[in-house]
């Protein structure tokens, strides 16, 4: 199996860590990674890294894609259904005026606060392991960015249902959205399905499902490191410059994006050398080697 990328089709029911659990047994390989854990219930696109290209993780786009619906009228204990119901209102009175109306308060940069059933770490525990033993903590907001809130479907009813697509950045908690929408329109709310339809620039429309990496292992193709890292400014340095630079030398260039960036490099014929970084030193400012990825031999 080679280095690369695997653009996985979570099914429901399975947690990420089962999802590499499953691939190490089936691709034949242990080290294996993924970017943006997504929960148990939800579905959809799970980013995969194979062999050396765990290393790359941290490189992929932060920005998702969701297709959410959301109850209505219900709160549980997990700002899910997955949860314990707490509360049962009636939403016959909700109109999709109403929702439209709130939609906004939930675009742009926000605060958010967290599910308590999340991983999110307070005073040194994740907050589900808290949740599990029974007790309330305070927990602090955060600062996510939503870049668009649309309403796809409306539902209305004694339990009216909400489809929503949603694009925002990481971070995002879109079942606190559920659980905040059903406060501002005063009866409540719980995420009631989730699909991830883009993660770290994968598209749910060319992920892969298990039922078929089960049918032809042997014959997964995986998405070349240089293809998934192809969202970062780049810059091409000649043959020699870029052996010196995977021998880890830092090259006297002009910087071509902000300081301290990720920037792609590579050479006229090779596409992916590696992730660099310009710094200055003395004033001089250097294209410094962050992540070498290519062989210095070039070959």
């Amino acid at each position: 199996m080679s280095d690369g990328f695997l653009n996985l089709h979570k099914p429901a029911g399975w947690t990420s860590h089962d999802c590499v659990a499953k691939l190490r047994r089936l691709l034949k390989t242990k080290k294996i990674g993924h970017a943006g854990t997504l929960d148990p219930a939800a579905t959809g696109v799970l980013p995969v890294a194979v062999g050396r290209a765990t290393r790359l993780l941290q490189y992929l786009p932060g920005d998702k894609a969701y297709r959410a619906v959301i109850q209505l009228g219900t709160t549980t204990d997990t700002d899910d259904l997955d949860g314990t119901v707490l509360t049962q209102t009636s939403t016959a009175h909700i109109t999709q005026a109403d929702v439209t109306e709130q939609l906004s308060h939930f675009q742009g940069i926000i605060q958010q606060i967290p599910p308590m059933y999340s991983a999110i770490h307070v005073n040194g525990q994740r907050l589900y392991d808290l949740a599990r033993q029974g007790e309330t903590v305070d927990v602090p907001s955060r600062q996510v960015t939503v870049h668009s809130i649309d309403l796809v479907n409306w539902q209305a009813g004694e339990v009216a249902q909400i489809t929503l697509n949603i694009a925002c950045g990481a971070g995002t908690y879109i079942r606190s959205i559920a659980r905040d929408l059903g406060q501002r329109l005063g009866v409540g709310g719980t995420l009631a399905t989730l699909i991830r339809t883009q993660s770290s620039g994968f598209t749910l429309d060319t992920s892969i499902t298990f039922e078929t990496l089960a049918e032809q292992p042997n014959t997964v193709e995986l998405i070349a490191p240089a293809v998934a890292m192809e969202h970062l400014p780049n810059i091409v340095l000649a043959t020699d410059a870029g052996r010196r630079w995977c021998l880890g030398q830092r090259l006297p260039i002009e910087p071509t994006i902000t300081l301290e960036q990720p920037i792609r490099v590579a050479t006229e014929t090779f596409a992916l050398l590696g992730i660099g970084l310009f710094m200055m030193k003395d004033n001089q400012p250097y294209l410094v080697p962050k992540m070498v990825w290519a062989s210095p031999t070039l070959e």
